[in-house]
């Protein structure tokens, strides 16, 4: 539904509709616009309304004067895909043809209105040829000497207390939506930091209202996870071969941290700096945690961590393994990708 674009002909029979129904120009663009997006003026409404004030309800489009009759759908595709942000207007106004023309024909040559993708940041040819020599010479390495199931991940994520989202509903006329109570200004979230790998979930913690990860916390967190890396995965932590993958946060990079790090005896897996797309915690384990948090509401942090506890129990060993043997895959797509983001 999102990348849904109403044709002009349901659109006029939308202004219609709302026409009828008592509305004036306004407050009809406003409630069509509440439903499909800013694609819809006031001044085109009005224009449309007057003609039906005028007992005109003939919805065709009237060929314009002086606008040619045919329509070259090369040059439409070629400035669609110059710059294909164009908006049917713009693209109209340039082409000197009518908005319904100019989208009945985008639809003829394959074109469909999707919205854009965000980017957790804009690249710099820098930044791409890091993310190019990291990933090179892991790849090189797990082909030499393969170490995906000595990586232990980590990595943090807010927590909603309220995750209703407000859903489209299939309705009557008249019909009254059922309702759903907006979210506060203010959001209550708990801070998760959790680390695993591809067995499982090895420790999480949920940090106290207004707690911060700090150098100094986050080397106290690792030694928790030291603890329970004895407890649950004996044979990695024995042979000192822990590969430790985090992100470039202040608090990891920090040298107190690093001091800690070199004293656990751990190695840190090289990561590029603005790199989700290829740490598994942000791909992997939080995209599927975001799903079963939808539309959940916690009282209070033990009905959040009741939650993440019941969730992680609930994923079979092969969804973790799935997440860090996808790094071979990733690395390699950066690659095919120069350098560029993976785009799921």
């Amino acid at each position: 539904m999102a990348d849904y674009e109403p044709s002009e002909d349901h659109l006029r029979h939308c202004m219609l509709f709302q026409f009828r129904s008592g509305f004036n120009a306004t407050v009809a663009t406003k409630k069509i616009c509440e439903v499909y997006g800013n694609i819809l003026k006031v001044n085109k409404c009005q224009r449309w309304f007057r003609k039906f004030a005028n007992g005109d309800f003939d919805l065709s489009d009237n060929d314009r004067s002086g606008r040619p009759a045919d329509f070259n759908n090369d040059a439409l595709k070629a400035l669609v895909e110059t710059n294909p942000r164009l908006s049917i207007q713009e693209i109209a106004d340039t082409l000197q043809s009518s908005w319904s023309a100019v989208q009945r024909h985008l639809h003829e040559i394959g074109k469909t209105s999707r919205q854009g993708i965000w980017v957790p940041h804009q690249l710099s040819e820098m930044n791409k040829d890091q993310r190019r020599t990291i990933c090179t010479s892991l790849l090189c390495r797990q082909r030499s000497d393969p170490f995906l199931t000595r990586i232990v991940t980590g990595d943090e994520k807010w927590v909603l207390y309220n995750n209703n989202k407000r859903t489209r509903q299939w309705l009557s006329p008249n019909q009254v939506p059922v309702p759903c109570p907006k979210p506060s200004l203010s959001l209550k979230k708990v801070l998760l930091c959790v680390w695993w790998d591809c067995r499982g979930v090895i420790h999480f913690e949920l940090l106290k209202p207004g707690e911060t990860v700090t150098a100094d916390l986050y080397c106290q967190q690792l030694d928790r996870v030291c603890n329970k890396l004895f407890e649950k995965r004996p044979v990695l932590i024995n042979r000192k071969s822990v590969v430790l993958q985090h992100d470039n946060a202040r608090p990891h990079v920090a040298r107190l941290t690093q001091e800690k790090i070199k004293e656990l005896n751990w190695e840190v897996l090289p990561h590029p700096p603005y790199s989700p797309d290829i740490a598994p915690s942000d791909f992997h384990l939080f995209r599927s945690l975001e799903h079963s948090l939808r539309n959940k509401t916690f009282r209070n942090i033990d009905d959040v961590r009741a939650h993440l506890e019941s969730y992680f129990s609930s994923k079979p060993p092969e969804f973790y393994k799935e997440g860090i043997q996808t790094l071979s895959a990733r690395w390699q797509k950066v690659l095919d990708n120069d350098g560029d983001y993976i785009i799921d």
